[in-house]
């Protein structure tokens, strides 16, 4: 059997495949479009992160492609469609990066609330800003919460025990689920104008694309703080960099953009943009999640194999 990995994983998850697996690990192949067509050629199972475009053309070039696990949990780059009219079973490695994405908006709303963290040019430089860096505690402020699943649910224990009130916004979520015992449940232009910490946690879909347009973000609570973790193109870039210039919103941590990798070309738009945070796609990615993620979606393509030798 042929498995094809395209992008970083943990390598000691790797031995969790069958004796006589062919593993093919290369992280290059997310930028080499013909190698990666050329070596799915016999293979029986695909391993990517959110790079690798899984379409048509890619599982036509498997025939007898299997399986495809996803070292994460969004799925918009792989045609699901296409994997279900070829039989090709998709195994994201749901809950396996919780803890981390919810560590990393927590951090961030500590940061962009307090304010404190960017005055090193200042001090050094001999400066003594101490008034323009008061800040404010995220104890007794609100959190929203656009999406409410399990790494929100996971934001919102750990925000809870910070004396934050949680509150949320999920329509695909039944009234009555035992979840919102622990939110208020909202409507979306409530959540907007409530909310001091916003974090998104939604897919990206024709829905979800571009719903943190101009519009929406005129709606949120004047100095409150965005955190995406979620997808880029949720939010529109360039209206969010003219809301933090202008002081409508207070800060903003970005851990996905509409280009990825960012590009010199598309990150033009956030350059001088003040109070902002920055990261490539990390929220998810610590040690332990990359180890708990490789280890889970190895242990998931295997056994699909096996079920279908």
């Amino acid at each position: 059997m042929r498995v094809i990995i395209t992008e970083f994983m943990d390598e000691n998850a790797l031995s969790g495949f069958a004796d006589g697996t062919e593993v093919v690990h290369d992280p290059a192949l997310v930028d080499d479009r013909m190698r990666l067509l050329e070596l799915m050629t016999g293979a029986d199972a695909l391993i990517v992160r959110n790079r690798t475009q899984v379409d048509a053309a890619l599982l036509d070039a498997a025939p007898g492609l299997r399986a495809v696990g996803r070292l994460g949990v969004g799925l918009d780059n792989i045609d699901m469609a296409a994997c279900a009219e070829r039989g090709v079973a998709v195994f994201p490695a749901t809950g396996a990066n919780t803890m981390s994405v919810a560590e990393y908006v927590i951090t961030a709303a500590l940061a962009l609330r307090r304010t404190a963290f960017a005055a090193n040019a200042a001090m050094i430089a001999g400066e003594w800003p101490r008034n323009a860096l008061m800040g404010a505690e995220v104890s007794g402020a609100c959190l929203g919460l656009l999406g409410y699943g399990q790494i929100a649910r996971a934001v919102a224990d750990r925000a809870g025990a910070l004396g934050m009130n949680i509150l949320a916004h999920d329509p695909m979520l039944p009234p009555d689920d035992p979840a919102w015992n622990a939110a208020e449940r909202l409507d979306l232009p409530d959540l907007l104008a409530r909310s001091d910490v916003l974090s998104l946690h939604v897919p990206l879909t024709a829905e979800t694309r571009g719903m943190l347009g101009a519009t929406a973000l005129a709606g949120m609570k004047p100095g409150a703080v965005l955190i995406n973790t979620a997808r880029g193109g949720i939010v529109d870039e360039t209206a969010l960099a003219k809301a933090l210039i202008s002081g409508a919103l207070g800060g903003a941590a970005l851990d996905v953009f509409a280009v990825e990798p960012l590009t010199a070309e598309a990150g033009a738009v956030f350059d001088g943009v003040p109070n902002l945070i920055l990261t490539p796609h990390i929220a998810g990615v610590t040690q332990e999640a990359n180890l708990r993620v490789s280890t889970l979606t190895v242990a998931q393509v295997r056994k699909a194999l096996e079920h279908t030798t």
